[in-house]
Order: structure tokens, then C-alpha cells, then sequence
């Protein structure tokens, strides 16, 4: 067994703490009276007034609801046009399926933020802008999402299709009872990618929203944190923290199974 290099070692250690500093002192800004955020005291008070002050001082359960629901928009469309799609290029022969595919592929050179601007003007003349489904429609299909999934699709044994026809199932009887449950580990993981990746978001958010109603939290969090308001970092930590605490509870509940997923999808 080949034995790893102790800088490599000391490298990775320090590279992960100097990515979770900031996390950390989040955390104890959160926590902490304003007076003692810079001092570092470990026997300073613990509060939890910051997060009431945080919680009061914007909408915040207005903007958790419009992510929750822009979140699960994207990710229940994407799983229904990406598993199709892939199910269709993994399986069927069917005239210019290397060309769509091709151009499937194509997408993934493009950047989303090179395509702000017409996305902007296709919105308006749907007359979706300051709506939360413009947040969410162009990212209705993704090209990695069909990409990782077709390629997952052609490693199911044809003899279990073929098994699954002679039992008279259908098309889309065999996608559900066998492509499907066996591709379940890699969906769980895309899935978490795209929420991770849309609960993020700012950007596009805030350019195509223009009112409290419709923000999502990276945008409320922004408009929270400005000098107008005045700069707390206690404050503003508690609201970072909390903003970002359902991701890191869903990192921290399915760590194993993601990374199992993943490695599972790359020795495939």
C-alpha cells in the first residue's frame, strides 16, 4: 500500500481550516454579545438575541418559504425532463440522436450568467419578471443533470430490460421498476448538488426579482447586510447562520451517502 506524503497531509489540514474560519467565527459572532465579537473570550456570555434581532429585523420566513419552494421547483423539474432525456439517449436508436446529444453537451461549455440577459428579456415578454417561477424556468433542464444520468443508463444489463419486456412492462415500466432503483444513489446525489447549487444562487435571483415578496435568502441576506441597515456582525451572523444551516444539516445527514454515490458513479 502506497503510504501519503505528510506535506500532501499537512497541506489538506490547513487548506480545510483556513476554508472553515470563517464558518467558525460565524458561529461565535452568533453566539456572542457585540462587545465581545472581537476579544475571543472563551468565557465570554453566550446569547441567542441575535438571531431574535435577526429574524425580526427582516421577512426571513418569507424569504425561506420562497426558496424552499424556488428549491423544489427546479429539482422536481429537472428530474422529470433530465430522466427522460437520458432515458431516451441511453436507450433508444433514433434518427440525429448523436447531433441532440452533441449539443446537449455544448451546454455545459456555456456559463448561466453569459445568458442573463436574453433569459431577462424572455421573461419579461413571458411576463414573469419579479415571479418566482422566472427564478426557476431556466434551469427547468440541465445538461449535466442528463449527461451524468445517460451515462449512468448505459451501464444497466440489457438482460434485465429485456427480462422486464418478456413480463409485458412497458417503457416507461422499465424505467421506473429497473432504471431507475438502480440509479437511485446518483439521483440522491445530483439532487443534492442542485439544491446546494440553486439555495446559493444570487445572481439570477436578483436580477429578475425586484420586491421582498419574491426574494429568496441569498438576495433578502444581501439587502439585510447593507451599510442602510448597519453593519452588526452578530447580527448578520446569526442570519447567515441561520440562511445556511439547512444546507449543512443536509451536508452533515448525508455526507456518507453522498460521497459513496458519487464514487460509485465514477467506478461505473
Amino acid at each position: 500500500m502506497k503510504s501519503v506524503n505528510p506535506l500532501l497531509t499537512l497541506g489538506a489540514w490547513v487548506l480545510a481550516l483556513l476554508w472553515i474560519l470563517p464558518l467558525l467565527f460565524a458561529f461565535w459572532a452568533a453566539f456572542h454579545p457585540p462587545a465581545d465579537v472581537a476579544r475571543f473570550d472563551l468565557f465570554a456570555p453566550l446569547t441567542l438575541d441575535n438571531f431574535a434581532r435577526a429574524w425580526q429585523a427582516a421577512p426571513f420566513a418569507r424569504y425561506f418559504l420562497n426558496t424552499f419552494l424556488v428549491v423544489t421547483m427546479i429539482l422536481a423539474a429537472q428530474l422529470v425532463v433530465c430522466v427522460l432525456a437520458a432515458y431516451a439517449f441511453a436507450r433508444y436508436a433514433f434518427a440525429g440522436r448523436s447531433v441532440l446529444f452533441a449539443l446537449v453537451m455544448v451546454q455545459l461549455l456555456v456559463m448561466p450568467n453569459m445568458l442573463i440577459v436574453e433569459n431577462y428579456h424572455t421573461m419579461a415578454q413571458l411576463g414573469l419578471v419579479n415571479h418566482l417561477l422566472a427564478i426557476g424556468l431556466p434551469y427547468f433542464a440541465s445538461a449535466f443533470g442528463i449527461f451524468l444520468l445517460r451515462q449512468i443508463f448505459l451501464t444497466v444489463p440489457r438482460e434485465l430490460v429485456d427480462a422486464a419486456s418478456i413480463e409485458g412492462a412497458g417503457a416507461l415500466a422499465v424505467l421506473w421498476h429497473v432504471y431507475l432503483p438502480l440509479a437511485r444513489p446518483v439521483i440522491v446525489a445530483y439532487g443534492l448538488v442542485s439544491v446546494s447549487y440553486h439555495w446559493n444562487d444570487f445572481l439570477w435571483p436578483l436580477i429578475v426579482t425586484n420586491s421582498p415578496d419574491s426574494r429568496v435568502l441569498t438576495v433578502g441576506l444581501q439587502v439585510f447586510s447593507t451599510a442602510d441597515q448597519g453593519i452588526d456582525w452578530t447580527i448578520i451572523s446569526a442570519a447567515a447562520l441561520m440562511t445556511s444551516a439547512p444546507l449543512l444539516l443536509a451536508f452533515l445527514l448525508f455526507q456518507r451517502h453522498f460521497v459513496q454515490s458519487f464514487m460509485r458513479a465514477g467506478i461505473r
